[in-house]
């Protein structure tokens, strides 16, 4: 029999993991199958972009894997049992249980209401590109004048924010940030966000924690009310709850315990990647939701898993980072350099060849689940019966 392998969810860490086990170990060895509920890559990093009118390069999975030998299965997981190493799927042909060996679990985030009054049913989110076509829609509707209030400071509120402000400068659109706008950025930094935001007229609510959305406006916690003809909620991200839901080990906020490696510290046969783990990166910190963490723990993850199945060498040494790539627009950017645990230096890299640098990381990304073999030798390695267990059968 062959070692079969699962992979839950084809988003950036998860496309990546099945594409490099599969160049990593012989297909008479392994079965690889890798379960989506959509039929299409969805790059997450530009939704902002979708939203606003802007047409994405199409990337269906099945013409992605052609040739590999993953096996695509398209349908909803709804739940996973990790003592009984079994995925439940539901499909256009109804629900069934998929068997494992080894479980890859990349089901990733969604957008996170904060349990805020009204979010779930006044204010539209970037996280999905369900989401990002419904706000698409209402942009397109909206009237000269009317405003747009984007709830959130981070990455993912900046980019909506100056994304819609220069593809709609005849609409209002403000940012309602929890805290200084832009606090986590360098002196640098947050003077040239400050700058871009000026020039296109987006007008920053700082210390605004927003406590109630309603369909004409947002109030925060210190009294005040902002119109909103549409409100944009990009407060982080939230997991899905299947993982919660089992026994593996989870944090309160219910992302997976991984070690060093990826593996689950509850149930050896799991490994999660992406948002829904919980890995941590240089200095012991935990890595942050981002496609920035999602893209290498998934090389450690598969890196891992090959080389056990194989009896190779483990990969060592802990995530880092080097920069956060901030696009303001389509004319616009803002690189900030940090250290390894992901703390602002003094640099940046600004204008038009930040605009131009975030764009080739965005290029970069997609090209990575098309072709996630970086660094590897273009030798496929045989699995061993010791290091593989009595599921695949040994080789020569």
């Amino acid at each position: 029999m062959k070692h079969r392998i699962v992979v839950l969810g084809a988003g950036y860490a998860g496309a990546i993991a099945a594409g490099r086990l599969a160049k990593r170990l012989h297909r008479e060895d392994v079965a690889i199958t890798l379960v989506n509920a959509d039929p299409d890559f969805v790059e997450r990093v530009r939704l902002h972009q979708l939203a606003t009118g802007q047409d994405l390069k199409p990337r269906p999975l099945a013409d992605m894997f052609a040739g590999t030998g993953v096996a695509l299965r398209l349908g909803q997981v709804t739940a996973v049992d990790p003592d009984r190493k079994a995925v439940t799927v539901t499909d256009a042909s109804g629900t069934g249980e998929l068997p494992y060996d080894t479980l890859v679990y990349a089901l990733g985030s969604g957008w996170n209401s904060q349990n805020v009054p009204g979010t779930a049913e006044y204010a539209y989110q970037i996280a999905s590109r369900t989401g990002a076509l419904r706000l698409r829609e209402l942009l397109a509707g909206l009237a000269a004048g009317q405003t747009v209030v984007v709830v959130g400071g981070g990455l993912t509120g900046l980019e909506a924010a100056t994304e819609i402000a220069e593809a709609r400068p005849d609409l209002d659109v403000a940012l309602a940030a929890r805290g200084d706008l832009g606090d986590w950025l360098s002196p640098k930094g947050r003077e040239h966000l400050r700058k871009v935001l000026g020039k296109l007229a987006i007008t920053a609510y700082e210390h605004a924690a927003v406590t109630e959305v309603t369909a004409e406006h947002v109030a925060t916690a210190d009294g005040r009310v902002i119109p909103a003809a549409v409100t944009v909620w990009t407060t982080g991200f939230a997991v899905h709850p299947i993982a919660q839901a089992s026994t593996l080990e989870v944090t309160g906020t219910g992302q997976i315990v991984v070690d060093g490696t990826m593996r689950s510290v509850s149930h050896p046969d799991v490994y999660a990647i992406g948002d829904a783990a919980l890995a941590l990166g240089a200095g012991d910190k935990p890595l942050r939701m981002s496609c920035a963490s999602g893209t290498p723990m998934a090389w450690q993850a598969a890196d891992t898993i090959a080389a056990r199945l194989t009896g190779g060498k483990l990969p060592t040494g802990h995530l880092r980072y080097f920069n956060q790539c901030i696009s303001l627009g389509r004319k616009e950017g803002l690189i900030q350099y940090v250290t390894a645990d992901d703390v602002a230096k003094p640099a940046v890299l600004t204008g038009r060849l930040a605009a131009a640098y975030k764009e080739l990381i965005c290029k970069g990304a997609a090209w990575g689940v098309a072709n996630p073999t970086l660094g590897l030798p273009a030798k496929r390695h045989r699995v061993t019966r010791d290091h593989a267990g009595p599921a695949v059968a040994a080789t020569a």
